[in-house]
C-alpha cells in the first residue's frame, strides 16, 4: 500500500523556510540581548584578580563568586561604598512621579484631541509630535534659564518638570492614536445610557485603552530613568540628589572604581526596569478590546 506525498509547491517551500527562519531569528536575537547581559552578571561577580587572571571567561567558579561589589555600589558614600541605594531612591521618585504626572496630563488630552470637535485638532496633534522631534540640547538651555528663576535647579522638582514637558507631547500623540480606535458607538452607548462625558472616560474609554496607557507609561519611565543630559545640567552639583544614570557615569568615568564594580553598578539599574517590564507583560500584549463591539 503506497503513500502519497504531496508535491513541494512553491507555497510548502515558503512556509517551511519562513517557519525555520523564524525560530533562527528569535535564537539570534536572544543570544545578542542575554549574552552581553549575562556577561556583565559574571563580570559583577567574579573578584578583581580573577577578572585580571581570565579576563574573557565568560565563566565563574562557585568558590569565587562574590557580592562585595553589590554592597560597595550600594553602601553610602559615608561607609567607603558608592551610594546607589540613595540615586535609586531619587530615580524611583523621578521615574515614578513624571509617570503618573505625564499620564494625567496626557489621558484628558490625548482624548480631547481624538474626540472632541474644536477648531484646529489636526493641527494640534501634529504640533504635539513636532515639538517631540526638537532635540534635548535645543531644551537644554532654555529650561536651565526657567528652572534657575524659579529656584528649582538642583532639585528633584525640576527635573520631573523637565521629563514632564520632554514626555507630554509624544504621550498625547500615542494615546490620542489608540483613543481613535476606539469605536464611537460604545462610548455612545453609555451617553445614552446616562453617563456623562467624565463616566464614559472613567468606566468604557480608560478600560479599554489600558494597554496603550501602560506601554506609554513605560516609556515614560523609561525616559526619565535612564536620561543623562538633564539630570546632569541640574543636578550635577548636589551629589544628594543624583539619578543612578548620573553614578553610573561617575563610576565609568574613575579610574579608582573597578571594572567589576562598575558592572555590578549596571546591574543594579538593569533590574528595575526588567523587572518592570514582566510585571506589565501581560497588560502590554493582552488586546482588552477583542470582541468589545459586537456586529
Amino acid at each position: 500500500m503506497s503513500t502519497y506525498n504531496a508535491p513541494w509547491t512553491r507555497d510548502r517551500v515558503e512556509r517551511s523556510v519562513l517557519r525555520v527562519l523564524r525560530w533562527v531569528g528569535i535564537a539570534f536575537f536572544l543570544v545578542i540581548t542575554l549574552v552581553p547581559f549575562y556577561y556583565m552578571v559574571m563580570l559583577s561577580l567574579r573578584p578583581i584578580q580573577d577578572l585580571l587572571l581570565r579576563p574573557g571567561s565568560l565563566f565563574v567558579e562557585l568558590g569565587n563568586i562574590t557580592f562585595s561589589t553589590y554592597r560597595e555600589v550600594l553602601a553610602p558614600v559615608s561607609s567607603g561604598g558608592q551610594g546607589f541605594l540613595g540615586f535609586l531612591r531619587n530615580s524611583l521618585l523621578v521615574a515614578g512621579s513624571s509617570m503618573l504626572l505625564a499620564l494625567a496630563i496626557a489621558i484628558p488630552g490625548a482624548y480631547a484631541v481624538s474626540r472632541l470637535p474644536f477648531v484646529g485638532r489636526r493641527q494640534v496633534s501634529a504640533l504635539f509630535l513636532a515639538v517631540y522631534l526638537f532635540p534635548g540640547i535645543v531644551l537644554a538651555i532654555p529650561m536651565f534659564v526657567v528652572l534657575t528663576r524659579l529656584q528649582l535647579r538642583g532639585s528633584l522638582i525640576g527635573l520631573v518638570l523637565v521629563y514632564i514637558a520632554q514626555t507630554v507631547p509624544v504621550a498625547v500623540y500615542t494615546l490620542r492614536n489608540y483613543f481613535a480606535t476606539i469605536p464611537e458607538s460604545i462610548e455612545e452607548a453609555g451617553l445614552i445610557d446616562g453617563l456623562g462625558r467624565l463616566g464614559v472616560i472613567r468606566r468604557i474609554s480608560l478600560p479599554l485603552a489600558l494597554p496603550s496607557i501602560m506601554a506609554t507609561g513605560i516609556f515614560v519611565f523609561m525616559i526619565a530613568w535612564n536620561e543623562f543630559l538633564f539630570a546632569l545640567l541640574f543636578l550635577v552639583d548636589r551629589r544628594e540628589q543624583w539619578t543612578v544614570s548620573l553614578g553610573l557615569s561617575q563610576l565609568s568615568g574613575s579610574v579608582e572604581v573597578s571594572t567589576t564594580v562598575l558592572m555590578a553598578g549596571s546591574v543594579v539599574i538593569t533590574i528595575p526596569i526588567v523587572v518592570l517590564f514582566f510585571l506589565t507583560e501581560r497588560l502590554l500584549t493582552e488586546g482588552l478590546t477583542s470582541g468589545a463591539e459586537k456586529g
